[in-house]
């Protein structure tokens, strides 16, 4: 049987995550922060290289890579859904890509999580119903979050407001979730690298 071996990574939220699968068993999982001079994006390409180099996997054995696609960081969605891209059509391997919104709403096991995020301007990217709903109002987030219908998710700036969860506060295995997602993900999805595009649901700043 062909071995599935799946690369995954995200440079979208606060840390970068880089997970190596190989069939059922994670061979690396990395987690990089950012540092006083440089955002952890700038050490993708180095630590997808020394990962590949340690576990003796080169690029041409990689049968998915999967990546968060946004909300987040506009330079992390760019630097995650480029380095995809370019990886896959060296290599012929396969793409997905999986909302941040998404992986967050896995680091607790319920039924019903509200995720919301920091959108800038008093509104909050808001997941919940397993639907993304778009940069809403911080106004009906409070009132979504205070409902008592849902176990609310969300960053540090919110969480004063929306009270819940801050996947900022925990050690939350975000690539392994990202991982899992996408391997189901792709069991519906061509996997064609010109499909992978970043997710962003309010417009990129200019310059």
């Amino acid at each position: 049987m062909e071995n599935k071996i799946t690369l995954a990574f995200d440079t979208c939220l606060d840390k970068m995550y880089v997970v190596l699968k190989k069939n059922d068993n994670i061979l690396s999982s990395k987690v990089i922060e950012n540092t006083q001079t440089h955002y952890h994006s700038a050490y993708l390409i180095s630590t997808i290289a020394d990962t590949l180099n340690e576990n003796g996997i080169s690029p041409q054995e990689i049968t998915l890579i999967a990546i968060n696609i946004g909300p987040g960081s506009f330079t992390g969605i760019r630097a995650c859904t480029t380095v995809a891209r370019v990886f896959a059509q060296a290599s012929g391997c396969k793409t997905v890509g999986v909302s941040s919104l998404e992986i967050l709403s896995k680091i607790t096991d319920v039924s019903n999580p509200l995720v919301a995020l920091d959108a800038r301007k008093n509104k909050a990217y808001l997941f919940y119903d397993n639907e993304i709903k778009g940069a809403v109002e911080l106004e009906k987030v409070k009132e979504l979050a205070e409902s008592g219908e849902f176990t609310v998710i969300t960053d540090d700036r919110l969480q004063p407001l929306l009270g819940g969860t801050s996947y900022q506060q925990g050690e939350y295995a975000l690539g392994e979730i990202l991982t899992n997602l996408a391997e189901e993900k792709i069991k519906n999805e061509d996997g064609d690298w010109h499909n992978l595009h970043p997710l962003y649901i309010q417009p990129p700043p200019m310059g």
